[in-house]
C-alpha cells in the first residue's frame, strides 16, 4: 500500500480504538484489512473475511418481503424512521469470536470487540436481534436490518408507539443516529421508495441513477441495468415487453461476452428511463376492500394490473406485472393467451389474492366461459380449470378501449411513434 492508503487505514484504526470497537492482540487466525477505493466515493477500509467465510457454516434467517413492508408503511398517516449508529458495532463478540475475527495490518494485529462488517453471518445475528427487540410490535413497528419504521394513523397513537420503541431500544442498550432519523413525517423515503398518504413512488435518487446509467456494452452491464431498473418493475405497466430487446441480448452460453447493440435496444432503454423518471404513483393495498384483477394478452405477452377502488369509486393501480411469451406460448390461440394471463396474475399475486379472497376479474374477452366448455379437450386446459376452481372470483367484461390499464401493457410500446 502507498503512504496515503496506510494513513487512511491508520485513521480508521485510531477511531475504532477510541470507541473501544477493537483492541490490539495476537491471534492464531487473522484476515487482512484492505482499502476499497471506488471512483466518486470516499475510500472505505474493509476487512477481507473471504477465507474465513468460506469455512463458516451459514446461518439463515427469514428475509423480510420488501414490497410488503413498503406497502404497510405507506398506509400510515404518521411515519418515523430510525437508523442505528453503526448497527453491527453494537453487538459484542465472545472471546472466541474475537480471536477468530482478528485482522492484520502492516503495523499490527487487532481483535474486534464488536461484530465487524463483512462476516458471513453478521446479517443473521443482527436481524435476529432486531426482531427479538421489537417482538409484539408488528402492528406499528418493523425492522429492516438497522432501519426501524414506526407507523401510525393518529398523532396520539404515534407518540405512544414511538415511546414504546425507544424504551425497547434503551433496554437493549442500543443507540440511534439522530441526523439520519425522521420523526413523525407524513412522507418519507423508505427502502428506495417515497411512501406516505397511502401512496408510493420511486425514490428520486434511485431514479436519477437509472437515468444516468450509460449505454451498456457488455452482458454484465445489461444485467446491472436490468437489476437496477427491475427493483421498480411494479411501477411500469410494460416492463417485460419494454426490456425484451435487452433480455434477448443475454441469450447464449457466454455470460460475459460483447453484445450487438441495435436501435431497438436504444429505444428500449430510453423508454424505460422515461417511465421511471416520470414519477409513477401506486396506491397501498387495503385488504378490507375487494381487489380487481385486470388482464390482457397479445402477440407479445401478458399484461396484469392489480387495482382497487377508493371510497369515491375511483380506481387506482396497486401494482403492474407483465411477462413476455415463451416460444411455446406464442402458439396459443387468442383465448388461450387470455386464460394464461389470468392464471399468471393469480399465481404471481398470491400475496394479495388467496383462495378466500373475493376479487373481480376484468377482461376484454370472456375466456373463462370458453375454458369451462373446453377443459376436457387437453390436459393443459384441465389443469387451468382446476386451478381456478379453488378461487372466489366474479367476472366483469370490459371493452379493450375502456380497459386502458392493462391494454397498454401487452401492446408493443417500442412500435409507438
Amino acid at each position: 500500500m502507498t503512504n496515503r492508503q496506510n494513513d487512511l487505514l491508520k485513521a480508521e484504526i485510531d477511531k475504532m480504538l477510541k470507541y473501544n470497537i477493537i483492541e490490539p492482540g495476537a491471534s492464531e487466525f487473522t484476515s487482512p484489512m484492505i482499502l476499497v477505493e471506488t471512483p466518486g466515493r470516499e475510500p472505505r477500509p474493509c476487512i477481507d473475511y473471504r477465507k474465513l467465510n468460506e469455512i463458516t457454516r451459514t446461518q439463515f434467517y427469514p428475509i423480510p418481503n420488501i414490497e410488503q413492508r413498503v406497502e404497510t408503511v405507506a398506509k400510515a398517516r404518521y411515519i418515523t424512521l430510525m437508523d442505528l449508529t453503526k448497527g453491527y458495532w453494537q453487538i459484542p463478540l465472545s472471546k472466541r469470536a474475537q480471536g477468530i475475527a482478528a485482522f492484520a495490518t502492516s503495523w499490527g494485529v487487532y481483535r474486534p470487540l464488536r461484530m465487524p462488517f463483512g462476516l458471513k453471518n453478521a446479517p443473521f445475528y443482527f436481524s435476529k436481534m432486531m426482531n427479538e427487540i421489537l417482538e409484539g410490535c408488528d402492528e406499528y413497528a418493523i425492522p429492516y436490518l438497522d432501519d426501524i419504521a414506526i407507523f401510525s394513523q393518529t398523532w396520539d397513537e404515534h407518540l405512544k408507539h414511538l415511546q414504546d420503541v425507544l424504551e425497547r431500544i434503551k433496554r437493549a442498550k442500543l443507540t440511534i443516529k439522530p441526523p439520519k432519523c425522521k420523526f413523525a413525517q407524513d412522507e418519507v423515503q423508505y427502502l428506495g421508495h417515497i411512501v406516505g398518504h397511502g401512496k408510493l413512488s420511486p425514490a428520486e435518487l434511485k431514479a436519477k441513477a437509472i437515468q444516468n446509467f450509460p449505454i451498456p456494452t457488455t452482458k454484465t452491464e445489461i444485467r446491472a441495468f436490468l437489476g437496477l431498473a427491475g427493483y421498480y418493475r411494479q411501477y411500469i405497466p410494460m416492463f417485460s415487453v419494454i426490456t425484451a430487446p435487452l433480455t434477448d441480448l443475454l441469450k447464449g452460453r457466454n455470460k460475459k461476452g460483447k453484445i450487438e447493440w441495435n436501435e431497438e435496444c436504444t429505444k428500449a432503454i430510453e423508454l424505460l428511463k422515461d417511465k421511471l423518471t416520470s414519477k409513477p404513483i401506486l396506491h397501498a393495498p387495503d385488504f378490507t376492500k375487494p381487489f380487481i384483477l385486470q388482464t390482457d394478452a397479445s402477440d407479445l405477452g401478458y399484461g396484469v394490473v392489480l387495482a382497487q377502488k377508493d371510497n369515491e369509486g375511483r380506481e387506482h393501480p396497486i401494482l403492474y406485472i407483465s411477462k413476455k411469451f415463451t416460444s411455446a406460448e406464442r402458439k396459443y390461440s387468442t383465448t388461450e393467451k387470455e386464460c394464461a394471463a389470468i392464471l399468471y396474475g393469480i399465481k404471481k399475486l398470491k400475496g394479495y389474492i388467496d383462495r378466500q379472497t373475493e376479487f373481480c376479474i376484468q377482461t376484454d374477452h370472456n375466456p373463462l366461459v370458453w375454458l369451462k366448455k373446453n377443459a376436457g379437450t387437453n390436459q393443459r386446459l384441465l389443469r387451468w380449470a382446476l386451478a381456478l376452481q379453488a378461487h372466489n372470483y366474479t367476472i366483469e367484461h370490459k371493452k379493450g378501449k375502456d380497459n386502458l390499464n392493462v391494454d397498454c401493457i401487452s401492446r408493443n410500446p417500442l412500435n409507438t411513434p
